[in-house]
């Protein structure tokens, strides 16, 4: 018990399951090894429950009435908060398995699994839900920082990461090259970034690279 001591990140973890008393034994089992624990006998409840601020990790029953436990990973994934998701069912098959994985499970097991294997699942849904929320919170940051450019700015920057020549980008604009080069200066200098590879990568992570040639920057 003392490894799930030493080895969890922090954050709590949500346990869905319509078998009140296992719901109950597994609660019992996490706190027991020092996890913050609440449970819920519905998809729809933690659903109700769940909040952007939330911290942890979900594991869920496979088959239950109403939202089953796929259906539960996909509103989750969807949601403003998109919690990793450790399957633990009575009853599994393969492309049962296969599609829970495919689309972001930390592991799907049975619940005759050993204990330790479910703990290190565990274990490794906390930390994935923190190195995805730092993620977010970076591509946020990123994306205040690119709010605060002009919409000339953002027709320049849309030129420059697909690798135009300043003289380039001034003809598609209609716009002089000193012009291009001051907005190229601003946009390094406001966004802090000392080269054109360093501009492509973080106008990446926000999110910002047009879907084809033609199209503008949406913010």
């Amino acid at each position: 018990m003392s490894r799930a001591i030493q080895s969890m990140s922090s954050g709590t973890v949500f346990i869905v399951d319509d078998d009140a008393a296992f719901l109950r034994a597994l609660s019992r089992f996490l706190r027991a090894g020092g996890y913050e624990v609440e449970s819920f006998e519905s998809g729809e409840a933690l659903l109700a429950r769940l909040s952007p601020d939330l911290t942890g990790c979900v594991v869920a029953d496979l088959r239950m009435p109403g939202l089953g436990g796929l259906d539960l990973q996909a509103a989750l994934a969807k949601s403003a908060n998109p919690l990793p998701v450790v399957f633990l069912t009575g009853e599994g098959d393969i492309p049962t398995t296969v599609q829970a994985m495919r689309h972001g499970a930390e592991d799907f097991l049975t619940k005759t699994a050993p204990r330790e294997q479910l703990l290190e699942a565990i274990r490794r849904a906390l930390k994935r839900d923190e190195q995805l929320r730092k993620q977010r919170e970076r591509s946020a940051l990123v994306r205040r920082h690119f709010a605060t450019l002009t919409r000339r700015e953002l027709d320049v920057l849309k030129y420059v990461v697909r690798g135009r020549l300043n003289k380039q980008i001034a003809a598609e604009l209609g716009i002089n090259e000193r012009t291009v080069k001051l907005h190229r200066t601003n946009l390094t200098r406001r966004l802090g970034v000392h080269s054109v590879a360093e501009l492509t990568r973080l106008a990446a992570e926000a999110g910002l690279f047009p879907e084809e040639p033609g199209s503008h920057l949406n913010l």
